[in-house]
């Protein structure tokens, strides 16, 4: 008995002397990260101090602890960043999709704010705004050396408020001013239109009206063209669209998807990871679709293409999409500002993650160089049928109604040969679907 006793106090000695033996570098370790954590952070305060007390000029203490919070979360990648009070309700303004403004769609070009295009019905539409507009001063201060995002804040504004912008416009010789008064303003996520027998979705943003404005433009599609019996099938134009809102991502996919994975999100450990499946009915009633994307299609338009493609129910078409496979998470801060911190990767539902290597199309399909205009008054071959010919037997099989039918089928198609020279990859994607529909289910 001794014996036993002896060698089970010296089990519990020795068991003690190992732990003893890897537990106290390990607790020295971590002690030694703390200590370098705290010096490092008295070195952060020395540099600010040196700064505030002998830079050149004065400085405001606020914005560099801003901006080295900024430096801190833009050193971990591209998409993290720090969000200032301002930024954070800008960020909150954009994802609403609702605003005060004028409505007008612009970019900058050399220096000058161009207007892209006025939406339908804004403010800056009844005020006679037009494509290709130049704007040079809002409320008579010039803004010339302003940012496009210092420029859009100037136009931005309490509904029911008067702004006036100073434009150039070609054709017109002196500037002149036009007046508006702001409204609110909705963003239209998802654009809807029939080519032929094909509905049209130009999806341009994910933010919260995206799947509302989806599921009205398809209904008004569908009855524009007297049910779902007389449709083709469907395009979602992804293209140039940069993402947003993760959950409007999902909602889409789902719109199309009968049942099966949409997507999932793997974090820094296990319980950060999810996977999000698709709930029965399908918005196309299993129309074919074709999703058309390119290298401007990041983030949420490839959660999306993903999602379509590997559940083989659309042919994606177009050209390689940006590789964004990460998700981000806005958290709050003090002061109303907040962070925006990657936290997860997203994998489609056959488990790739595109980060970095984006969505490659089932079809690829450049948009061609939109080519120098014809020389109208250049001699042109004519070209000639059968019927052309002097004396030509007539085609007596049909009847009147079937060679009208047969006229209106022909002018359909000439028409729709006319979209090819606008927009390449779209007329690309509905002739695959008339192509499909041809073939049945």
């Amino acid at each position: 008995m001794k014996k036993y006793l002896m060698a089970g106090v010296a089990g519990i000695l020795a068991g003690t002397l190992i732990s003893t033996q890897f537990a106290g570098p390990l607790l020295a370790q971590e002690a030694e990260k703390s200590s370098n954590v705290y010096e490092q952070l008295d070195l952060f305060g020395d540099v600010f101090e040196r700064i505030r007390a002998q830079y050149v000029e004065e400085v405001d203490s606020e914005e560099l602890i801003e901006a080295a919070i900024d430096g801190m979360l833009s050193s971990l990648d591209p998409h993290s960043s720090y969000l200032s009070p301002k930024d954070a309700a800008d960020m909150r303004v954009q994802t609403s999709g609702s605003f005060g403004g004028l409505g007008i769609e612009v970019t900058q070009e050399e220096g000058f704010v161009k207007v892209v295009a006025p939406m339908d019905g804004t403010p800056a539409d009844i005020a006679g705004v037009e494509t290709g507009d130049y704007i040079t001063a809002v409320d008579g201060s010039s803004v010339m050396g302003m940012t496009l995002d210092q420029t859009v804040e100037l136009m931005r504004g309490p509904v029911g408020s008067e702004i006036v912008i100073t434009v150039v416009r070609e054709g017109v010789e002196e500037p002149f001013d036009i007046s508006i008064i702001r409204d609110t303003i909705k963003l239209t996520a998802v654009r809807s239109r029939v080519e032929g027998h094909t509905i049209v979705l130009r999806v341009t943003t994910f933010n919260e009206q995206t799947y509302p404005n989806l599921e009205d433009g398809l209904k008004k599609g569908v009855e524009e063209l007297g049910g779902m019996a007389n449709v083709d099938g469907i395009v979602v134009d992804l293209r140039n669209n940069p993402g947003g809102l993760l959950d409007q991502a999902i909602k889409v996919s789902d719109a199309f998807l009968e049942e099966g994975e949409i997507v999932s999100t793997r974090g820094r450990t296990p319980e950060d990871s999810e996977r999000v499946n698709a709930r029965p009915g399908d918005l196309a009633e299993g129309k074919p679709i074709v999703v058309l994307i390119n290298g401007g299609s990041a983030s949420a338009s490839e959660i999306v293409s993903g999602a379509l493609q590997d559940h083989h129910r659309a042919v994606v078409v177009g050209t390689k999409s940006f590789g964004k496979g990460s998700v981000q998470t806005v958290m709050p801060l003090r002061s109303d500002g907040a962070m925006r911190l990657t936290t997860a990767r997203y994998y489609t539902p056959s488990g790739r993650s595109i980060q970095a290597l984006g969505i490659s199309p089932d079809i690829i399909v450049a948009q061609p160089p939109r080519q120098p205009e014809a020389d109208e008054t250049a001699d042109a071959p004519m070209l000639r049928s059968e019927a052309d010919l002097r004396g030509a037997l007539n085609n007596d099989s049909f009847t009147e109604d079937e060679r009208r039918k047969i006229e209106e089928e022909r002018a359909a198609a000439e028409e729709a040969a006319k979209l090819r020279d606008e927009d390449f990859q779209l007329a690309y994607a509905i002739d695959l679907l008339k192509g499909l529909s041809k073939i049945g289910n």
